[in-house]
């Protein structure tokens, strides 16, 4: 093959920080190599099309070592979705098309530690353990919302031996077994009423961080696929991730309490 994988990276990664098509990323990426004088050429668009199939997008970081808190959360974006003009204009024809985006988020750096996509029908909770296996890392402590409470995740966590901030569900009750964590929000959820309680003593506000994340995903590239093949939406994604890393590698803003 004539490109590395590197190369073809590298165009889905302008393509998702610029919101461009494969056609346009192509000139864009030619266009700076003329201007800079230098003697290459971006791959064809068809090339990373096909490519972009096989291609395995790595987004890892280079920061090693413990990860106190492991905060987790997905979203939707959007495949397939004819234009508000055609819909107000011809009716609707046929439903949207969705991929869900699963990330795992260290609440200390904002680095996407774990990320995965996908199809619309695989629930949080079923997609959770291949999530998780994707690092190595010694982690603390891991917090998702509701949907996450399931004998499922728990079992991953305790697996991993991490400790669980998840809040059982409205009238859940006790599991048998190895459940401590689970179990001791189950208790103080019922001698409170809620698990507002809990959520403050545990530091589970925490897990906002991962909403952030989603936030940044949607302001800074938009909340759309483009590219039609599965795999190919796969490598979009992640690369749409490893950009993101890279940006907060650089630098996250710091708020200053002001009055």
């Amino acid at each position: 093959q004539r490109y590395s994988d590197l190369a073809i990276t590298t165009v889905l990664v302008i393509k998702r920080v610029f919101r461009l098509t494969l056609r346009a990323a192509q000139g864009f990426i030619d266009s700076i190599f003329s201007l800079m004088n230098v003697p290459l050429r971006c791959p064809d668009y068809s090339c990373v099309s096909r490519r972009a199939k096989s291609v395995n997008v790595s987004f890892k970081t280079s920061t090693r070592g413990e990860i106190a808190h492991l905060v987790i959360d997905s979203t939707g974006l959007k495949v397939f979705g004819e234009g508000e003009w055609k819909v107000k204009k011809h009716g609707q024809e046929r439903r949207r098309i969705w991929r869900k985006l699963h990330l795992a988020v260290d609440s200390k750096t904002h680095e996407i530690i774990c990320a995965d996509l996908s199809l619309n029908n695989v629930t949080d909770s079923e997609a959770f353990p291949g999530l998780i296996r994707q690092t190595h890392r010694k982690i603390r402590s891991a917090a998702a919302d509701g949907a996450y409470d399931t004998r499922l995740c728990h079992d991953e966590l305790r697996r991993k031996k991490i400790s669980a901030l998840i809040p059982p569900r409205k009238g859940a009750g006790y599991w048998p077994g190895e459940y401590a964590d689970r179990n001791r929000a189950v208790a103080n959820q019922r001698m409170t009423g809620s698990n507002a309680r809990w959520k403050w003593t545990t530091d589970y506000n925490r897990r906002s961080i991962a909403e952030t994340a989603m936030y940044r995903v949607k302001q800074l590239f938009g909340g759309s696929l483009t590219l039609r093949d599965y795999d190919g939406q796969v490598a979009e994604a992640m690369a749409l991730v490893r950009a993101l890393n890279k940006m907060t590698k650089a630098g996250m803003p710091e708020s200053v309490r002001i009055a």
